[in-house]
């Protein structure tokens, strides 16, 4: 039986389940419950596209009878079909629609799904409004900068996102320092918890494109690592239209990129030449395949590129997880990407630098801390090569490690959900 068969047979089996509540639930004369899932922040990354999947399918898996229905802020680039393809049940409603209109109506429960920050916080204050209905945020970073700038937020407005976090009846945040800094401003909903970001457990798939891009390119299953890689800002101003170009931040990047990129070049070198191993250069975001081939390929000695592969293209989520899972790990500057391998027992290694949120520190909330590293130290740049050597060099022993991560993680989707199941049944 082969993956695919295996993975419609896991999908009936499922969906099995959810029919034979569903029915149970009918001859009972319940109505089944209906959660409102805002998500879906953007589609030019492939981890803010894994977000929504993510928390869908902890949905299914453990709450199967819930109906659900996704209100996005974008699902463009061929999302929304990724969606509907694996979740068939889904309700899409889309801001403005007649369909996020019946949902305010007829759902229970909001959801804020995975982010950055309180993404949608000015919606989980207009749905309190005028619903009255609760609601409960999943597995997000809180910072005291905002997401997308540097400054400080006011005290006001961090003193607003305090009284959304203590009306909401449950918050999991995806790292403890956000949780330790949301407790220290007084935030205090009934529950407060880490809770793994959502993107853990996306399972979205294309295996036809992944096996022909890796064919194409002479990588073999298990023979070769992913490297990522990423500048200290996204210099969105070149993929999102209207977006000015920040001349603060794009010398930031420049002053810092060789400083963040070599240890990853000197990593692939030490791996090429010493395993039999090649390594794959792969983006996250529509902006990595030019910082890949600028700091990473035209970088490298001309003897390592025979065992070095640069995507050239980006890639949705799909494709992306079925590279990733016939890999032998990945290590790079970037986050989702690791966080979907270790949702699959795929070893990953996370750097990170200032200008980030706290979000990487989860590697240290899952057991994984001697597989986080900071380029802001330099006693941290020097473990990067060593360690990534390791990995290739003993994949057993990287799989075990990542393999109990992936435990816990599943672990903490289950007790999230017995929590989101109990507020479902005091509602109406």
């Amino acid at each position: 039986m082969n993956r695919k068969t295996n993975r419609r047979t896991a999908l009936a089996v499922l969906g099995g389940s959810a029919l034979a509540t569903a029915l149970s639930r009918a001859v009972e004369g319940k109505t089944p419950k209906r959660v409102l899932l805002r998500s879906s922040w953007q589609t030019v990354n492939i981890g803010d596209i894994a977000h929504t999947p993510g928390v869908l399918r902890i949905l299914r898996d453990h709450l199967p009878e819930v109906e659900v229905t996704l209100w996005p802020s974008n699902v463009d680039n061929g999302v929304d079909e990724l969606l509907l393809a694996e979740f068939p049940g889904l309700k899409i409603a889309k801001k403005g629609s007649k369909e996020l209109a019946t949902a305010f109506e007829e759902c229970d429960f909001l959801l804020h799904g995975s982010g950055a920050s309180i993404v949608a916080e000015k919606d989980l204050v207009r749905w309190e409004k005028e619903t009255g209905k609760p609601y409960g945020i999943y597995g997000i970073t809180f910072p005291r900068k905002k997401s997308s700038a540097t400054t400080a937020r006011t005290e006001e407005a961090i003193q607003q996102s305090i009284d959304v976090l203590t009306k909401a009846q449950f918050v999991f945040f995806r790292d403890s320092k956000s949780l330790e800094l949301a407790k220290s401003l007084g935030a205090n909903s009934p529950v407060m918890e880490f809770g793994p970001d959502g993107a853990f457990a996306c399972d979205l798939r294309d295996d036809e494109k992944a096996e022909a891009f890796l064919s194409a390119h002479g990588l073999e299953e298990g023979k070769f690592l992913c490297c990522i890689p990423r500048l200290r800002y996204t210099p969105y101003w070149l993929i999102k239209e209207g977006r000015a170009f920040d001349e603060v931040k794009h010398a930031r990047n420049e002053k810092l990129k060789e400083h963040d990129h070599a240890p990853l070049r000197e990593a692939i070198i030490e791996v090429v030449t010493k395993t039999d191993l090649k390594v794959l250069v792969c983006p996250e975001d529509r902006t990595q395949m030019a910082v890949g081939k600028e700091m990473i390929i035209d970088k490298l000695p001309e003897e390592i590129l025979e065992k070095v592969v640069w995507r050239p293209d980006y890639w949705l989520t799909g494709e992306a997880v079925s590279v990733y899972v016939r890999s032998a790990g990945l290590f790079g500057n970037e986050m989702h990407s690791p966080i979907m391998c270790i949702g699959h027992g795929v070893p990953a290694i996370v750097c990170r630098f200032a200008e980030q949120t706290s979000k990487g520190f989860m590697w240290e909330d899952i057991g994984l801390g001697d597989w986080l590293f900071d380029h802001d130290s330099d006693e941290d740049q020097e473990a990067i090569v060593p360690t990534v050597l390791a990995m290739a060099t003993d994949p057993e022993a990287a799989k075990v490690k990542a393999a109990k991560a992936r435990a816990f993680v599943e672990k903490r989707q289950r007790e999230t959900m017995q929590v989101l199941e109990k507020n479902l049944e005091k509602t109406g």
